[in-house]
């Protein structure tokens, strides 16, 4: 796309046009999954998607165009604001298949979609699913905004709003604080329901492994890769557990006492420890997506 290609706010300054593509690629799926995770543990979409005709998901899928073309007009997820209506038209084409791709890959994850399911099911569930990450997808710049640095180019403040904790252990604490309220603002409506059991039912060990490596990298990119506020101040920041490995790795595991906290609480964690972990983890995928949206409004 030629507009792609022709903005430096699109790369960035330091940026060929590949890399800031890429970027904008991951953008969009931070923001799909910050707006569409916990949509994804609904049992009655999955129901509606399964039923579905393939006149209504063209009809729902044309439908959807249209936020699509009004949000990349005014928020979107590239870091500049689209000026052309060709551009916003293009790029709103390009979020619907992101965010499709994303909710297949998630569903996938949840042992939703198998070898074993039908096509027909595949696409309604897909598409049912994409429409949150889609729209999601379509307000992602609007995370660029705020945040420890107040900057809003890709990320790449100069991290004077998050030097002005001069502690680092005092970040620490903001972080895990954050990453708690975060956790337990999503996690906290998934929790209670027959999603969690249904899902958990499904899992292998090494199914869990995967589902675990896929949470540590999507909150790692939401927080670090997806040019977010204050990333580059983030990166920056000294302290015991400041490093993004370290710092995503804690916050998982404090994303995973969150669930535990939570099962518990609604009396879901009366269980032979095997099973209990197992929807810990299943829990801890919302739960850490909603923990690295809590560190980007810190």
């Amino acid at each position: 796309m030629d507009h792609v290609l022709a903005s430096p706010a699109r790369g960035g300054p330091d940026r060929g046009p590949w890399a800031g593509e890429l970027i904008g690629v991951v953008r969009a799926v931070a923001g799909g999954l910050l707006f569409g995770v916990p949509l994804l543990f609904t049992m009655e979409v999955w129901w509606t998607g399964t039923r579905t005709s393939p006149t209504q998901m063209v009809a729902v899928l044309s439908l959807l165009f249209i936020p699509l073309l009004v949000l990349n007009r005014t928020e979107g997820f590239r870091g500049q604001r689209d000026v052309r209506l060709v551009d916003a038209a293009a790029d709103s084409i390009e979020a619907m298949a992101i965010g499709i791709v994303v909710a297949a890959v998630v569903l996938v994850l949840l042992r939703e979609l198998t070898l074993d399911t039908p096509v027909g099911v595949w696409l309604g569930k897909v598409l049912y699913e994409a429409v949150p990450f889609c729209l999601g997808i379509g307000v992602a710049r609007h995370f660029l905004h705020g945040g420890r640095t107040g900057d809003d180019d890709d990320g790449d403040g100069d991290g004077a709003g998050r030097q002005r904790i001069q502690s680092g252990y005092s970040e620490d604490l903001a972080d895990l604080g954050a990453t708690t309220i975060g956790a337990a603002f999503i996690a906290l409506a998934i929790a209670p329901t027959d999603e969690i059991p249904m899902i958990s039912a499904t899992m292998t060990p090494a199914w869990l492994l995967v589902m675990v490596a896929a949470t540590l990298l999507f909150s790692y990119a939401i927080v670090f890769v997806a040019g977010f506020a204050g990333q580059e101040g983030r990166r920056r920041q000294q302290g015991p557990f400041q490093h993004p490995l370290t710092e995503t790795l804690v916050c998982y595991l404090v994303a995973l006492a969150v669930s535990l906290f939570l099962l518990w609480m609604f009396q879901r964690g009366q269980l032979p420890a095997e099973d209990l972990l197992t929807r810990i983890i299943v829990l801890g995928l919302p739960a850490s997506v909603g923990g690295a949206a809590g560190r980007l409004a810190l």
